[in-house]
């Protein structure tokens, strides 16, 4: 007699079947035929719409559960094939709800119990699962779209800051963007600076104008204040703006190195810019400028305010005052290729550079006549470029070591005026 003559088939089964009776997932088992002979809870929970489970074929199931006919057949010859299968995603529509199931399902073999032989298989749900899936991915693409939109707005914004950087002298392009960054607003758009102005011209260029084409002159002239431009920058100039064939610069804001450096190194610029001009002469000949250019310079030192100017839609960088009035007319009587500087220039350059005496002029708009002076060249032309002076700008200070070959006296200067200035303080 056989041993599985001595148990009931129903209860063996049901034994072999219990660990999936309470099972979180909807566990069937079926014969060899796919024929389904129990479920558990859960299957009938997973899938309502099931009226009968029980004696069908477990593809049935599946057709009622709106598995496509491939997913089936792949089902059933894999399962033949390797006496398993596992179908990581199925998506079953449930009450207008998509749920996405696993399949798991696997013959069984007990040479004990022949009865036991069939195939058992569960569904595992996996909604949630995928769900969150989705959504990382979806917050990943987020992630990566909004990372290139950023990059994209990041290089637009480099382009137009680039583009800025044109219309604007760096000195001024600079100060924005610090300002900007510190969060630090001046409560004034502009403040009184002791500047050093210049003011350049071409001679006849309206003539030139009239002689030449259009691309000719934009060539010429573009030229002409493409190399100007770089020798102002060179020399730590603000360049307010060009005004046709003229050029408006000054020294002395937004940074100042000292009234003396700043006008020393207005007049450097002017030389080097006068020099400039006689190396580009043949090129100018051979484009059509007969004689080539002739250009006159005009300096003048003097306050004037400096900053923002303009409307509440736009505004200029600019110096408004007497002395940016007298380094144009400065400019308008001086002879071709010549730097003419006022008596204040002068005087803050006479111990650096060569000037003759010119003229006494009284122009357009001044009471008293100021003396004008013809500028040659550096007395010693081994010292023409200025050192930068260390200086430092807060809120309510604004320090100048003008002599910086022994900064540990200087830095000793300045410890003394602090206890200096405390003290007052604690007088008051």
């Amino acid at each position: 007699m056989k041993i599985d003559e001595f148990f009931n088939e129903k209860t063996v089964i049901d034994l072999s079947f219990f660990n999936f009776s309470n099972a979180v997932t909807a566990a069937y088992f079926a014969n060899r035929n796919l024929e389904v002979l129990r479920v558990n809870k859960n299957f009938k929970t997973f899938f309502p719409v099931l009226k009968t489970v029980k004696n069908i074929p477990f593809t049935s199931i599946l057709e009622q559960l709106g598995v496509s006919n491939e997913y089936i057949e792949s089902f059933k010859k894999n399962l033949d094939k390797d006496g398993h299968v596992i179908v990581p995603k199925i998506e079953i529509k449930i009450n207008n709800e998509v749920k996405i199931y696993s399949l798991l399902s696997a013959y069984t073999e007990n040479s004990d119990f022949p009865y036991l032989n069939g195939v058992q298989g569960q569904f595992v749900d996996r909604t949630d699962e995928y769900n969150l899936r989705k959504e990382k991915e979806d917050l990943l693409d987020q992630k990566l779209k909004d990372r290139e939109i950023i990059e994209t707005k990041t290089k637009k914004l480099e382009n137009i800051a680039n583009r800025l950087s044109k219309y604007l002298s760096p000195q001024v392009y600079k100060s924005i963007f610090e300002e900007e960054e510190s969060g630090k607003k001046t409560k004034d758009s502009y403040v009184r600076k002791n500047l050093t102005i210049f003011f350049s011209d071409i001679v006849n260029f309206t003539d030139l104008s009239d002689s030449l084409e259009a691309e000719k002159l934009g060539l010429i002239l573009n030229n002409y204040l493409s190399e100007m431009s770089l020798i102002a920058i060179n020399s730590n100039a603000t360049i307010d703006k060009f005004i046709g064939d003229a050029i408006l610069s000054f020294h002395g804001a937004p940074e100042t190195l000292g009234d003396e450096n700043d006008a020393i190194n207005c007049i450097s610029m002017a030389l080097e810019m006068k020099e400039r001009v006689k190396e580009l002469q043949s090129f100018w000949i051979r484009q059509g400028v007969k004689g080539g250019l002739k250009v006159r310079y005009g300096i003048s030192s003097g306050y004037a305010n400096v900053g923002d100017f303009g409307s509440s839609v736009m505004s200029d960088y600019t110096a408004i005052g007497s002395s940016v009035n007298l380094a144009s007319r400065l400019q308008s009587i001086a002879p071709e290729n010549e730097i003419i500087i006022s008596d204040t220039t002068y005087n803050l350059v006479k111990n650096h550079i060569d000037c003759e005496v010119y003229k006494d002029i009284t122009p357009k708009g001044f009471v008293r006549p100021v003396k004008t002076y013809k500028v040659l060249d550096f007395k010693n032309k081994n010292k023409n470029k200025i050192k930068k002076t260390y200086s430092k700008k807060g809120n309510h200070v604004d320090i100048q070591i003008f002599d910086s070959s022994d900064m540990k006296a200087a830095v000793k200067e300045l410890k003394k005026l602090q206890e200096d200035f405390s003290k007052e303080i604690e007088e008051e």
